[in-house]
Order: structure tokens, then sequence, then C-alpha cells
């Protein structure tokens, strides 16, 4: 399994955008999806997960902010940010699991792709 994570960039306070995460080589249903930042000298931490149900997970600094979302058809994750926030800034690592449980463990993700840096300005 292939992941491939895109979307980041430079953005102001407040403002929006929107991660992908384009799974290959394996049908996107059949996984957990999740999403996992890391800021410079921290370790990573979860932000927000959707299992195989559809039910989704957040991380209680990004709950009303952050919607994640998963388009089987296109074989795709996405994870929505608004009202981004200086303390948002980090690399965005989305991750693939089999193991429909203990979503915000970072321990349960088999695939990880290369992250995409997001930067908030204040």
């Amino acid at each position: 399994v292939q992941l491939q994570a895109s979307g980041g960039g430079l953005v102001q306070a407040g403002g929006s955008l929107r991660l992908s995460c384009a799974v290959f080589g394996r049908t996107v249903r059949n996984y957990v999806m999740g999403w996992f930042r890391q800021a410079p000298g921290k370790e990573r931490e979860f932000v927000a997960a959707i299992d195989l149900s559809g039910n989704t997970f957040y991380a209680d600094s990004v709950k009303g902010r952050f919607t994640i979302s998963r388009d089987n058809a296109k074989n795709t994750g996405y994870l929505q940010m608004n009202s981004l926030k200086p303390e948002d800034t980090a690399v965005y690592y989305c991750a693939a699991s089999p193991y429909d449980n203990k979503q915000r463990d970072t321990y349960q993700y088999d695939y990880w792709g290369r992250g995409t840096q997001v930067t908030v300005s204040s």
C-alpha cells in the first residue's frame, strides 16, 4: 500500500486548507484512515481518523475545525482544515490501518505517506 499526501501550504490564521491522501495498491474502504501531525521538536500526534463504518474521531485541539472524509470511488482520503491557527503548523501525515480499533494510536497504522507541510502565519 502506498499513500501520497498533498495539499499543504502556507496560509494565514483563520484560513483553510484541504489535504488529500491518495491510496495506491489497496481499496481505501478496507482501511481505517488517519491523519497525524508533527511539529518541530514535538512528537507525532493524532489529528483525526475515520473508521470502516465511517465513524470519525478527532483530537480535542481540532474538533469543530477539521473534518476527515473518504471518497471510496477515488480511493482518496481528505482532511478539511478550517479556522487554522499558528499552532496547527506542522508536517501532516496520512496513514492507513487494517485494524478497526484504537484509531488514535500511531502504532495501529501499518502504512504511512510522506508528510505535507502546513504553515499557518499569524
